[in-house]
């Protein structure tokens, strides 16, 4: 779940940071640490500057237009937030100087399993990405068919059919996410560590990716599922300097994906959607043949829907280039530390990677 090539640059560690006295001031995470749990000025310095950097990039996902919100491009910007934030993490792990060897056999478990988790819900992206992108071939067909004959209008009339059939069917791995993301939601707590200031900061800084990481792919699972049910509100803690920036996005773009549906709209996708509507409008006109009188507006909504295809058509390639991308550094990390766990005879039963799961991102 941690996903990110976070082993590849990690050094072997320094003697760790001995405790030092409490700051007068008090040390944020005094309510989320355990009793006598201090965390010294530098290490303190590190954490604060990855969650106020986390806080940033959860501001820059709150769209400053109502029309972007849930856009392919803002869905291209949030996983490009996530790529960042896994990335972010890997350089704070280098600064902890904090070497797979100290690792605990607990963290290690669990990030195999989560990362495995995540390379699954890429796949069912992926797949669900490409099954859109597939109806694309049903409306350049009918697109083809609108300029002719009768019996072109009758094929042009099927191949719409054909689209709204296939848009409307169902990913079975798409919804395989819900169990998945279940999951991980139960495992998002903070975990008790004791004796090691350099493995507060690391699940400290872990647990920020995690909840984000959660939320931004419940927020696809939702918005490709075509209904508001599923969605989380997850709840994190208050202490955290990226909390209030969270909670902000979080009602945010839950409030609008819950206004979308309840509004009797089949998606949340606004590219998706603008052709859904141009589907409407066009069909009735060719389904019963075309009037001398309704050539112009043919003529209008042909053009609209060409344009509108061909905005989803660009938006979906690009969106399906960055879910490649954020499913390489979860693949990259997974695969460096396993390699590391065999160069230093780590003590560990990991998970058992599924072989079959870049084969399938890339079918």
């Amino acid at each position: 779940m941690l996903g990110v090539a976070v082993f590849i640059y990690i050094k072997m560690s320094l003697p760790q940071e001995p405790h030092r006295p409490y700051l007068r001031f008090g040390n944020p995470f005094k309510m989320i640490l355990p009793k006598g749990s201090y965390l010294s000025p530098k290490l303190l310095a590190l954490l604060n500057s990855f969650e106020e950097t986390l806080a940033g990039r959860l501001k820059s996902l709150k769209p400053g237009d109502m029309e972007d919100i849930l856009s392919l491009s803002w869905m291209k910007q949030a996983i490009s937030t996530l790529c960042a934030i896994h990335t972010d993490v890997k350089t704070l792990i280098t600064d902890l100087e904090l070497p797979v060897s100290d690792w605990d056999e607990k963290w290690i478990a669990v990030y195999l399993d989560n990362s495995l988790k995540m390379l699954d819900m890429c796949v069912a992206y992926s797949s669900e990405i490409s099954r859109v992108s597939q109806g694309h071939l049903y409306l350049k067909c009918s697109l083809h068919n609108l300029d002719g004959s009768s019996t072109q209008f009758m094929k042009a009339r099927s191949s719409l059919d054909g689209w709204k059939q296939h848009i409307n069917s169902k990913n079975q791995r798409l919804e395989n996410c819900f169990a998945i993301l279940d999951s991980l939601t139960e495992s998002l707590d903070l975990p008790k560590i004791k004796n090691s200031a350099k493995g507060k900061v690391l699940m400290h800084g872990m647990y920020g990716v995690r909840v984000v990481t959660v939320f931004i792919c419940s927020i696809f699972a939702v918005a490709f599922s075509g209904s508001a049910a599923k969605l989380k509100d997850l709840q994190v803690h208050e202490t955290c300097l990226w909390t209030d920036a969270f909670v902000d996005l979080r009602d945010f773009i839950s409030g609008e994906i819950r206004s979308i549906y309840s509004g009797g709209k089949f998606t949340a996708l606004k590219e998706l959607e603008a052709v859904d509507v141009s589907v409407k409008n066009l069909y009735p006109i060719i389904q019963d043949g075309i009037d001398p009188i309704d050539t112009e507006q043919l003529e209008l909504l042909t053009s609209d829907l060409t344009a509108k295809t061909e905005k989803l058509s660009e938006g979906l390639d690009l969106l399906a280039k960055e879910a490649d991308k954020f499913f390489q550094i979860l693949l990259t990390g997974r695969d460096a530390l396993l390699c590391n766990l065999r160069v230093g005879s780590a003590v560990i039963k990991p998970v058992q990677p599924n072989n079959n799961v870049h084969k399938q991102m890339v079918k």
